[in-house]
């Protein structure tokens, strides 16, 4: 390849990561978004993905060998999740179709694959754990589904390989993201920090008491730019998380530890987030006023529902990655260190108060 990528998502967690690992390769890197701001190493383009036209005029003249779909848009029902996001990456290809150019298209889904969509999500029937590639689909309309479907058909169509990257969930900086666990509980500890409230675990005794992943932003921004460079790789879905696993139970207390404070004993009693820091906005203003923080608005920071979710589930969630370590992808990345690096990032960016 001549190595020139476009990112669909460019300013997201997974996007990001993908566009700084790419522009330190050597990549000349086209990032695509709404509001695509600046980003060291990457040339911006404005599309709606949802407006066929305006994602034809900001590719036009773009020639990617390779193309990130790491995006997607929550909606209120998973018919509306199907046909928003399915119509997403049906119009990117299209857009693209004329160019001729694309050789590799990877899709970032995650782990609802296995688990099911937001109505039905750890209920029902599932695969036993650890979570294998060759599992399949559930019985259940998924909009995860739906993005492989048009995918496989461009592929058809074009000629271009693929692969599909299903991670846990993703650690990484992105200010106004919608799935951000890390930065979520950086700032709910902050508060508790600030405030003298105790850091509650905010979910269920299954993910307290039982194994877990989780996936690192770089570790998957890894994994993409292997698939995309290996041929055994072709036409190939895979599982990424960082290699290690972990209980909450575990985890909480070193996370506390990171600011200072003490994480409270875990009781059984399920406190969600979306409860805990429902009237936190007042307090997260003043703290980022008197520290000169760069970001004010604790909806921009925080997604506590999505945290509710991933730790309110109901059952063990284990991936495995069998897969793509036979096929010569190494990658490792600590799960306590991740979120170290993270909260050490968000520190120096000045999203949260130093230690």
């Amino acid at each position: 390849m001549s190595k020139t990528a476009l990112i669909a998502g460019v300013t997201g967690i997974q996007g990001s990561a993908t566009a700084e690992l790419l522009a330190a390769k050597g990549w000349t890197v086209h990032g695509l978004a709404r509001n695509p701001g600046e980003q060291a190493g990457v040339t911006p383009l404005a599309a709606d993905l949802l407006d066929p036209a305006s994602v034809k005029r900001a590719v036009d003249g773009i020639k990617p060998d390779a193309v990130f779909l790491t995006t997607w848009l929550r909606q209120d029902t998973e018919a509306e999740n199907i046909r928003v996001n399915a119509a997403m990456v049906r119009n990117l290809l299209d857009a693209l179709r004329p160019g001729g150019s694309v050789r590799h298209v990877a899709l970032v889904t995650g782990l609802k694959h296995y688990l099911g969509p937001f109505e039905a999500y750890g209920k029902g029937t599932l695969p036993k754990t650890p979570f294998r590639e060759d599992q399949g689909r559930l019985d259940v309309a998924n909009f995860y589904y739906a993005q492989e479907d048009e995918l496989y058909a461009a592929a058809e169509k074009d000629g271009f390989a693929w692969s599909v990257h299903r991670p846990h969930t993703v650690i990484g900086k992105a200010v106004g993201n919608a799935m951000n666990m890390g930065t979520t509980l950086a700032v709910y500890a902050t508060i508790c920090r600030e405030t003298g409230r105790p850091l509650r675990f905010p979910g269920s005794a299954a993910q307290w008491n039982g194994l877990t992943d989780m996936t690192d932003a770089r570790q998957l921004a890894a994994q993409l730019l292997w698939a995309t460079e290996t041929p055994d790789a072709r036409n190939q879905d895979f599982n990424i998380v960082n290699g290690d696993i972990f209980r909450w139970s575990w985890m909480w207390p070193r996370l506390a530890g990171w600011f200072g404070i003490e994480a409270e004993a875990f009781d059984g009693t399920e406190r969600p987030l979306e409860e805990q820091m429902k009237d936190d906005a007042a307090i997260w203003t003043t703290i980022a006023e008197r520290e000169g923080l760069a970001e004010t608005d604790l909806s921009r920071l925080a997604s506590p529902w999505h945290t509710d979710a991933d730790l309110g589930r109901p059952i063990e969630v284990v991936t495995d990655m069998s897969k793509s370590r036979k096929m010569g992808f190494t990658g490792y990345q600590a799960t306590d260190d991740a979120f170290f690096d993270l909260f050490e990032r968000l520190a120096a960016d000045r999203i949260i108060p130093g230690r």
